[in-house]
C-alpha cells in the first residue's frame, strides 16, 4: 500500500499541469518618428557617455560630474529603492518554499496516570506510567495546478519591476541633481550680469553727479540715477535666495547637511551639447518606467493563473513516524519505532461564488496594468516630444534674443552719448538700461530653459538605460 501510495501521487505530481493565460506582451501605439527632430539631434558625439550610463558627462562640466558620483554613492531615496529591491527579490524565496516537503519534530515526555473512573478502565496494574516521543512530520503538496509555479512568476517579475524601478529612481534623482545644478548656475550668470550692470550704474551715476554738479544735470537726473542703481542692487540680492534654494537642495540629493555644503559661483558658459535621440520603437526598451510598468503585467498575468488553481482540488501528502517509548533508555530502540503514510485530497463543493470572483479580480488587475503600461508608453513619448520642441524652439528663441540684445545695448549706448552731449534727459537713458538689463536676463533665463531641456530629454530618452539590464530569472534566487 505505501508503494502504490508514492507512485501514484508521483504519477500525478508528473503529470500536472499550469493553470492560467500564456503571457504575451500587451501592444501599444508606437510612432515611426519622432515629429520634432533635426539632423542636428542625431550628432552621435555624445552616445558614448551616455551608452555608459553616465550621461551627465555630456555636459563637460567636472564639478557636476563629482557631484553624480556622489549622488550615486550616498543619495538616500536611492537607497530605499535598492532596499526595496532587495526585499522583493528576497520574497521569492518564501514562494519557492512552497515547491519542497514541511518536515516538523517534537519531543516530548509525559507521566500519566490513568482514572480508575475512566470508562473502559482496566486494572492491569500499569494505572500510572511513562511515554517518550519523538515524532517526526512531513507534510508535502504536490504543485499539480501550477500554483506556486505562477506564484514564483509573479513574484520574480515583481523583482524585476522592483530593479526597473531602482532605474527609475536613479534616472530621476541624477536628472534633478543636473537641474538644480544648472539652476544654480543661471543663477550665477544672472548674479553676474546684475553685479556688472550695478558697477555700471554706479559709474552712471558718478557721472550724472558730476553733470549736476557743473549744472548740466537736474537733481531728478541724479534722483533717476540712484534709483536704477538700487533697484539693481535689490534684484541682486534676491538672487540668492534661489540660488541658496538650489545648493540646498544639490546638497540633499548627494546625502550631505545643507549646512556644511557649498557650490562656489560659475556661470554658465556653453549651450547644451547634442543628443542623440534614436528609434522611437527604442523608446520601449530604453524607459525604466515603462520597462516596470511591463514587468507588472506579467506579474499580474500570473496571478490570474493562482486564481484560476482554486477551482482544483489541493492533494497533500502526509507521513509521520518516529520513536515512542515508556522508558528513556528504550526510545532510540528498533521496536520503539512507529510511522504511517497519507494522502489525502479535497474539493470545495460551494463557496458562494468567491473563486469567481477572486479570478475576476485578478483579470481585472491585469487589464488595469496594461492600460497602464500603455498610458506609460504614451507619456514616455509626449514627455521626449515636449523636450525635442522645446529644445528647437529655445534654440531659435536664442538667436533672437542676442539680436535683441546687441540691439538693446546699441539704443543705451546711443542714449548716454545723447545724455552726455545734453541732447536728451537722463529718463531716455534709464529707459535703455531697462531695456537692455531685461534683454539681457532674458538671453540667460534662455540659457538655463536650454540646458534643463537638454537634461530632460536625455531622461524622457531613458538615460542611456536599457531593458537588457534588468536581472534575468537565474539571477534573482534569494
Amino acid at each position: 500500500m505505501k508503494h502504490k501510495l508514492v507512485i501514484g501521487f508521483s504519477i500525478l505530481a508528473l503529470g500536472g499541469c499550469t493553470v492560467g493565460p500564456k503571457y504575451q506582451r500587451p501592444s501599444a501605439v508606437t510612432p515611426q518618428a519622432y515629429k520634432e527632430p533635426g539632423q542636428e539631434w542625431k550628432v552621435a558625439a555624445p552616445s558614448d557617455a551616455i551608452a555608459k550610463g553616465t550621461w551627465w558627462e555630456i555636459y563637460q562640466d567636472p564639478e557636476l560630474n563629482a557631484l553624480e558620483d556622489q549622488l550615486t554613492a550616498a543619495n538616500q531615496t536611492l537607497k530605499a529603492a535598492q532596499d526595496r529591491f532587495v526585499a522583493a527579490r528576497a520574497a521569492i524565496g518564501s514562494f519557492r518554499a512552497a515547491y519542497y516537503p514541511t518536515l516538523s519534530v517534537a519531543v516530548s515526555a509525559a507521566g500519566i496516570s490513568q482514572s480508575q473512573n475512566k470508562a473502559l478502565y482496566s486494572n492491569s496494574g500499569h494505572q500510572t506510567y511513562s511515554d517518550y516521543q519523538i515524532p517526526f512530520d512531513v507534510a508535502y503538496e504536490p504543485d499539480l495546478w501550477g500554483r506556486v509555479r505562477q506564484s514564483v512568476a509573479s513574484a520574480r517579475t515583481n523583482a524585476q519591476a522592483s530593479a526597473a524601478d531602482l532605474a527609475g529612481v536613479a534616472l530621476s534623482m541624477h536628472a534633478e541633481l543636473a537641474l538644480d545644478y544648472f539652476d544654480l548656475r543661471g543663477m550665477d550668470s544672472q548674479e553676474q550680469l546684475l553685479q556688472s550692470t550695478v558697477n555700471s550704474y554706479t559709474e552712471a551715476l558718478r557721472l550724472t553727479q558730476e553733470l549736476y554738479n557743473g549744472g548740466l544735470a537736474s537733481a531728478v537726473d541724479v534722483a533717476q540715477a540712484q534709483t536704477q542703481l538700487e533697484t539693481t542692487r535689490a534684484e541682486a540680492v534676491d538672487i540668492g535666495v534661489r540660488r541658496a534654494a538650489d545648493e540646498h537642495a544639490v546638497a540633499v540629493l548627494v546625502g550631505q547637511p545643507a549646512s556644511d555644503f557649498k557650490i562656489d559661483p560659475l556661470p554658465l558658459a556653453a549651450p547644451p551639447p547634442a543628443i542623440p535621440i534614436g528609434l522611437p520603437s527604442d523608446l520601449l526598451e530604453r524607459r525604466p518606467d515603462i520597462a516596470a510598468a511591463e514587468r507588472i503585467v506579467a506579474s499580474e498575468n500570473s496571478l490570474i493563473g493562482v486564481a484560476r488553481t482554486a477551482y482544483f482540488p489541493n492533494v497533500l501528502i502526509s507521513a509521520t513516524g518516529g520513536f515512542d517509548s515508556g522508558k528513556i533508555t528504550t526510545l532510540l530502540q528498533g521496536p520503539a519505532g512507529f510511522w504511517s503514510l497519507a494522502g489525502s485530497a479535497a474539493e470545495l463543493i460551494f463557496e458562494g461564488g468567491a473563486r469567481r470572483a477572486a479570478v475576476q479580480e485578478a483579470e481585472a488587475n491585469y487589464d488595469q496594468s496594461v492600460d497602464n503600461y500603455r498610458q506609460a508608453v504614451l507619456t514616455a513619448f509626449q514627455e521626449v516630444e515636449d523636450n525635442l520642441a522645446a529644445l528647437r524652439i529655445l534654440e531659435s528663441e536664442a538667436t533672437t534674443q542676442d539680436a535683441a540684445v546687441a540691439a538693446a545695448q546699441h539704443s543705451l549706448s546711443l542714449s548716454e552719448t545723447r545724455y552726455r552731449g545734453g541732447v536728451t534727459n537722463y529718463l531716455e537713458v534709464t529707459t535703455a538700461q531697462s531695456a537692455a538689463l531685461a534683454d539681457e536676463r532674458t538671453a540667460v533665463d534662455i540659457l538655463a530653459r536650454r540646458m534643463a531641456a537638454s537634461v530632460l530629454l536625455v531622461k524622457a530618452l531613458g538615460g542611456g538605460w536599457n531593458a537588457s539590464q534588468l536581472p534575468q530569472v537565474s539571477q534573482l534566487h534569494p
